[in-house]
């Protein structure tokens, strides 16, 4: 992959993930209390799904983080070198992910 693609991919996947942050907030919004029109078990539902959207919430913000390491590389000219032991990074893995920061080896703690 090159370093053109990896970077339209990269930013595709940001303005996606903040597209997802946007429909989800309702998700995330806190859960009313309210004795009237919720019955207990419907509170209890409606705070299991707040859990959820926060937790994927979360899991976006990091993926966002890799995303944002991955343009800074691509910027310096380190994208596609592990930054652990400096080796090449696969071309298969970055066609999966790149946002990959380390080889298979690293990331697997085959390399120390």
């Amino acid at each position: 992959m090159d370093e053109d693609a990896a970077r339209h991919r990269l930013i595709a996947r940001r303005e996606q993930l903040d597209e997802e942050d946007r429909i989800s907030a309702e998700s995330r919004a806190p859960v009313a209390l309210e004795q009237d029109s919720v019955g207990r078990l419907s509170r209890m539902d409606a705070m299991q799904v707040q859990a959820m959207a926060l937790a994927a919430e979360k899991r976006r913000a990091a993926e966002r983080q890799r995303i944002v390491a991955a343009l800074v590389r691509l910027d310096e000219g380190e994208w596609g070198w592990c930054r652990t032991c400096g080796e090449e990074i696969a071309e298969a893995r970055l066609r999966h992910d790149p946002s990959a920061s380390q080889c298979v080896g690293c990331a697997s703690g085959e390399r120390s």
